[in-house]
């Protein structure tokens, strides 16, 4: 099976899939960003119609979540181990996977796979990781999985490979998000963000899964996307993994404050704007 390139001029497949599944509240992504308890959500493709799931869960839930280091931080990143340079660029590359169980390896040569990741994901979505660099007939990508940033090499022959020129940066300090078209900004938009006791976390992460909210003036706003990340200090949260995510509110006014258990915070609008226009796999860069 050979690579398949598709051309940044053109909109990635990731865009181009609908899903049609249901999940229940109590799967991987469990309301935990507001504490609104209807938060079912269809994954949606941008701009189609798409499977059920539920929100990302690391944002503000109003009881319980269990805090400090857990199993969960180390399930995938001592099992992979492959390192190297994060990057982010004004083009990038994103891999979607092909088939229905992609096998992780360690190293660009290794021939046992350290793990296997579903296709689709448990939303119903396409599995997609973000390319850091290529070597012979292998990929090193960023997982979506914990610890944050954790990497890995998939085979060139188990995924379609799209361009493109967008990328997400999110100051702390301002509380702005800024979304970059080709180098240039496009759009800048302030953010909430996580409280002291449990902030956004570091790092550079990509844009894992869209989902739609059954209710778009609920907590969550009409759009939820789920991040490569997750919370550094929620473990679990109704069930749910510490995902973040960056989704609406119905509280504008708590827009550019500290206020969630990690995920992004933006008003409905922009969030819908951002949903319209970008494919799965768009890189997310904390910065000061």
């Amino acid at each position: 099976m050979s690579t398949r390139i598709s051309s940044s001029a053109h909109r990635p497949s990731t865009r181009r899939v609908a899903f049609v599944a249901a999940l229940a509240l109590a799967g991987l992504l469990t309301a935990g960003c507001s504490g609104d308890k209807d938060v079912a959500a269809q994954s949606a493709v941008p701009g189609q119609a798409g499977a059920t799931g539920n929100v990302p869960n690391a944002g503000q839930p109003t009881s319980g979540g269990k805090q400090g280091a857990g199993s969960a931080k180390t399930q995938w990143g001592k099992a992979v181990g492959a390192s190297g340079a994060v990057r982010v660029d004004d083009v990038n590359l994103v891999a979607r996977s092909l088939v229905k169980k992609i096998k992780i390896y360690s190293s660009a040569t290794g021939s046992a796979s350290a793990q296997t990741m579903a296709n689709p994901v448990a939303s119903g979505g396409p599995l997609v990781f973000l390319v850091q660099e290529r070597k012979s007939d292998r990929l090193r990508v960023l997982l979506p999985i914990r610890p944050n940033e954790s990497q890995g090499w998939v085979r060139a022959a188990d995924v379609k490979l799209s361009q493109l020129n967008y990328r997400i940066t999110v100051s702390t300090k301002k509380h702005e998000l800024s979304l970059y078209r080709a180098g240039k900004v496009v759009m800048q938009e302030p953010v909430g963000l996580g409280k002291g006791t449990t902030p956004t976390p570091g790092g550079v992460f990509y844009l894992k899964e869209l989902l739609r909210p059954s209710n778009p003036r609920g907590s969550y706003g009409p759009y939820a996307y789920g991040l490569s990340g997750y919370s550094n200090v929620l473990d679990e949260f109704l069930g749910g993994d510490g995902q973040i995510g960056i989704h609406g509110t119905n509280d504008p006014s708590s827009v550019g404050k500290d206020v969630s258990h990690g995920c992004i915070r933006m008003r409905n609008a922009a969030i819908t704007k951002l949903a319209k226009m970008l494919p799965l796999g768009v890189p997310v860069q904390m910065i000061a």
